[in-house]
């Protein structure tokens, strides 16, 4: 690591800790020791732009969860990387396995298909999910199908609402699937075409906070977030998941994820691919 006594602002052990502290009581994430160069590089552009002169000030003002300023040491701590269709597997499995029973089933309910992406990020995995339900929708005009798509940060959850990508960005994307899905912009990038982005809604949502969802969600794709917390964390937020599937309701997570524990009353059924169950267990606690 990269010595800090040389860097434009001083940056204490004490400071550190403070700076994790609020990130795990805000969001959840736990920061390791090993992230210290990276803390310091992100908010110190901040100091710089407010024309503090020290760590310390700055820890003063966001301390204040209602400023605005507080939003922004969020939204600089929190690691985004996405690309469209990270993980394919997750998504030949979403179009030749689940999808046909998630059909299936709506055709009892209402025709209504509700499927999250938490932790979206810039939006490259909600539009990869549309593309898919829109490659394999079934024939008729009244299905009720409604992506939603959550992140704690506002800066990205603003480019996703966007939809605008560059060649490089779209570059695991198919051309079909490009000529499809996709229009071009001033400037030489690619817009997500309306068809798509009328199945995605975008909030902020903090996952450590109360859910405002009343229904259940047939899929929840919450991959490379559980991560970040530690392993207490980890297994409440799985559980919340669970209450918020239907009943055989599917849960991704991301490759170097797995459930914590065995009785959260979930089965595998693919690469980090977990079906919701009803076990004795969970029958109980419920």
């Amino acid at each position: 690591m990269s010595d800090l006594s040389v860097r434009e602002f001083d940056f204490t052990e004490a400071d550190f800790r403070r700076v994790r502290s609020l990130i795990r009581a805000r969001t959840g994430i736990e920061l390791g020791a090993h992230k210290q160069s990276l803390v310091y590089g992100r908010l110190a552009r901040r100091i710089r732009a407010l024309r503090l002169s020290t760590f310390r000030d700055y820890l003063e003002l966001v301390a204040d969860d209602g400023t605005d300023e507080a939003g922004f040491f969020v939204n600089a701590i929190t690691t985004n990387v996405t690309e469209f269709f990270r993980e394919n597997h997750h998504f030949e499995y979403l179009a030749q396995t689940l999808l046909p029973a998630v059909w299936r089933r709506a055709e009892t309910t209402g025709r209504r298909v509700r499927i999250w992406s938490a932790g979206c990020s810039t939006g490259e995995e909600p539009y990869s999910i549309a593309m898919i339900l829109r490659e394999n929708m079934p024939a008729g005009s009244s299905w009720n199908i409604k992506i939603l798509a959550t992140d704690l940060d506002t800066d990205v959850l603003a480019h996703a609402r966007e939809g605008v990508y560059s060649h490089d960005r779209l570059g695991r994307v198919s051309q079909p699937r490009l000529e499809r899905h996709f229009e071009p912009v001033e400037g030489g990038a690619l817009r997500a075409r309306d068809a798509l982005r009328s199945l995605i809604t975008f909030n902020q949502l903090n996952l450590m906070e109360p859910w405002p969802m009343s229904g259940r969600f047939d899929v929840i794709f919450c991959r490379n977030v559980v991560i970040y917390f530690d392993d207490a964390t980890k297994t409440n937020l799985v559980r919340r998941y669970r209450e918020a599937l239907l009943p055989n309701g599917h849960l991704f997570l991301g490759h170097s994820e797995s459930l914590v524990s065995s009785d959260l009353g979930f089965e595998g059924c693919g690469k980090t691919i977990y079906r919701r169950t009803e076990t004795p267990a969970t029958r109980a606690a419920g």
